[in-house]
């Protein structure tokens, strides 16, 4: 099948194929005489593979990781399950993240409670006045 026939297939676009095939995630296909891409059912399944991985949020590396270790079905998952876990931890980690977030809006809010003009509004003036808080650094989870 042709590139955009396995795009719909896979419901995704041209460029996402083309780049994951950039990026080594999806092989490269054979070629027609006619110099076109031609790409099989194994391309669809390691795409749709692909997709649900960006759904939980992995990211690249953790998704190349999980295809090579599907090349080898015979070792042991364990590998794959760590990999779950410290994706779980960094989730968390996130989570703490948003709801610090979350506090600092909240608050930021509560410091308007009346309709005034924009000039005296008290979160523009709480974002213009205050020092900057040091917001933690992002967690990121692969090293």
């Amino acid at each position: 099948m042709k590139i955009g026939e396995l795009a719909r297939a896979a419901q995704c676009s041209v460029e996402t194929i083309r780049y994951y095939e950039k990026e080594g995630l999806l092989s490269a296909p054979l070629r027609t005489d006619g110099n076109y891409r031609d790409y099989g059912p194994g391309h669809i399944e390691r795409l749709r593979f692909i997709r649900n991985c960006r759904a939980l949020d992995m990211a690249q590396e953790e998704i190349r990781q999980l295809l090579g270790w599907m090349d080898h079905p015979a070792d042991d998952c364990g590998v794959v399950n760590r990999l779950v876990d410290d994706h779980i931890r960094h989730v968390e980690m996130r989570l703490a993240e948003l709801e610090r977030l979350r506090g600092q809006l909240q608050s930021l809010r509560q410091s308007c409670q009346a309709r005034r003009t924009v000039e005296d509004c008290a979160i523009l003036q709480a974002l213009t006045h205050r020092e900057p808080q040091a917001s933690p650094l992002r967690h990121h989870h692969l090293g």
